[in-house]
């Protein structure tokens, strides 16, 4: 039985940390939903990574007030926006945090009206939005919830209620919404993850496991997450102050730890009080230590005190920048820059080659965030800026980093490596960005491509009956053929894909491939295709065998 009647910071950043730990206990679960059975489903790795990002920010101090927590929320997930699921997850907190600005305390009406507001930034942020996805079930359990929450104003047990069975009901529907779910069989991968975060929404209104969801958080952010000290502001408070509180007075209770975090919120910032009757770490930053270690031996006996005086350090930090300022002097702004993201070291020889400014590992099996792209493009100095994604679930991130970027940034939709390569090649220094957009995005689109992957599950796509360990064909992105040898599929894949016009084939091989089996590969589509010429190149991608690319 819910017992609360509004929700502060604290408590929302507690709802979170568990949603959080019970979407990272059950990713694999999740990444599994992926409706291609392919070994690179990534959705509720996704989702965690862009989720973590958020609990961490919120945790780099407590915030008293929700709109505080909130906009902490929204902005750790922002950076820490990994993949379209990662980026739709980020809009639904930074219009949930829209929603309740200057709020202290949410009721239940004004957490409904938030949740809707987020579902509606997720909408807009999306260039083509699909029903039967994470949009669909998020927009749904807000409709539910603003019913509920209009009905019974006051009341969180029902509303949240509403929102779990609304969200599983509607879940459930995904695949009569998105054929391909249902020749899957499997349920939206985005709405599964956004239930989970909900149900840890629920457990700690509800009083169920909060210690263990936490705990299983603490412990994945412990080996991440440092004491950060911000020293390139003004301070208002000179000293770091880090405790452990333990063997606690016998008549002591969590009042009196919520009391004793009342008062350490009176003389500084940044408060942490993590633990509870049994041991609690303590930090804070003030201008009077003395007065956080006696009020905690008030409480308790006190261990592995540790005092850092942020001044000095912040003078260190000053002293150090000066000197880095004074050796070297700010580049020079160029016309045009260029980041690429790349997976596979071959690959990332060939952006290297090209003259690539900046190139950010990650692709398939682990999606950039938007703060990596971000970071790549602010290394750039470059008046324009033109960023290959080389993978369709890149692409929404690339976006998002561009807008955040000061620098004209141009997002060229590549949806692999080779469509990228094709772009790099097509760009001319002479010419103005409007053309060199042009001409790249005609030069990616030219390309046709065919990638070569193992099943992981049992699965029926477009009617092609797949069986787990069968060699999957995708052409264009699209599951083409399915057989029992590497061989086999491309031969298919290349007789559909091949016309007359085509001048050039390129075998790109995976990291699990040798080079001897690659060169025949390539000297077999030489001998069949001898109209084209045929290039052979180690690509060093994950789990694909073959990236084939032909112009």
């Amino acid at each position: 039985m819910i017992q609360f009647k509004t929700i502060d910071g604290l408590l929302l950043r507690d709802m979170v940390m568990a949603g959080t730990a019970l979407l990272e206990k059950n990713r694999e679960a999740v990444d599994a939903l992926n409706v291609f059975p392919v070994p690179d489903g990534d959705t509720g790795t996704n989702m965690t990574l862009t989720m973590q990002s958020a609990t961490r920010e919120v945790n780099s101090k407590e915030f008293l007030r929700a709109d505080e927590a909130a906009n902490a929320l929204a902005k750790g997930a922002l950076k820490g926006a990994r993949g379209n699921s990662g980026v739709i997850t980020s809009q639904l907190l930074r219009g949930f945090a829209k929603a309740i600005g200057g709020v202290e305390k949410i009721t239940p009406v004004q957490f409904a009206q938030a949740l809707q507001k987020g579902s509606e930034m997720a909408y807009k942020a999306v260039m083509k939005p699909k029903e039967g996805t994470i949009l669909t079930v998020a927009r749904v359990i807000a409709e539910e919830a603003m019913k509920q929450a209009q009905k019974e104003p006051d009341d969180y047990e029902q509303l949240i209620d509403v929102m779990l069975k609304s969200g599983e009901a509607i879940l459930k529907k995904t695949p009569e919404m998105l054929p391909v779910l249902k020749q899957a069989g499997v349920v939206d991968s985005g709405g599964r993850g956004l239930m989970l975060i909900y149900q840890g929404y629920a457990s700690v209104l509800r009083g169920e496991d909060l210690n263990l969801a936490s705990q299983d958080l603490d412990i994945a952010d412990e080996s991440e997450e440092d004491d950060c000290h911000d020293l390139s502001k003004p301070l208002t408070f000179s000293y770091c102050v880090s405790f452990t509180l333990n063997r606690f007075r016998e008549d002591c209770d969590e009042h009196d730890l919520d009391s004793f975090r009342r008062r350490l919120n009176r003389i500084g910032d940044n408060v942490k009080v993590i633990g509870d009757l049994a041991q609690a770490d303590v930090h804070v930053h003030t201008n009077n230590p003395g007065n956080a270690l006696e009020y905690g031996l008030e409480l308790a006996e006190i261990q592995n005190i540790k005092i850092d005086n942020l001044l000095e350090m912040q003078r260190q930090l000053f002293r150090k920048e000066e000197n880095a300022a004074a050796e070297e002097a700010e580049p020079e702004t160029k016309k045009y820059g260029f980041v690429a993201v790349s997976l596979g070291e071959g690959f990332s020889r060939f952006f290297h080659d090209l003259n690539i400014d900046q190139i950010v590992e990650g692709g398939q099996t682990m999606n950039p965030s938007v703060d990596d792209l971000l970071s790549a493009l602010n290394l750039v100095h470059a008046e324009n800026i033109f960023i290959l994604p080389n993978n369709g679930n890149v692409i929404f991130a690339a976006n998002q980093a561009a807008e955040l970027c000061p620098s004209n940034v141009i997002v060229i939709p590549t949806k692999n490596v080779a469509m990228g390569i094709a772009a790099a090649i097509a760009f001319q220094g002479d010419l103005d960005v409007r053309e060199n957009e042009v001409r790249m995005n005609e030069a990616a689109e030219h390309v046709k491509t065919a990638t070569v992957t193992y099943a992981i599950r049992d699965s029926v796509y477009n009617g092609i009956e797949i069986r787990e360990g069968d060699i999957i064909g995708l052409h264009n992105g699209q599951i083409a053929f399915s057989g029992s040898d590497i061989d086999t599929v491309v031969d298919e894949m290349m007789k559909k894909m091949m016309t007359e016009d085509d001048e050039l084939i390129t075998v790109y091989y995976g990291a699990d491939v040798t080079e001897e089996d690659a060169k025949k590969l390539a000297d077999r589509l030489e001998k069949r295709y001898d109209y084209c010429d045929v290039e052979c190149h180690n690509g060093g991608q994950p789990l694909y065998y073959y990236l084939i690319s032909v112009e």
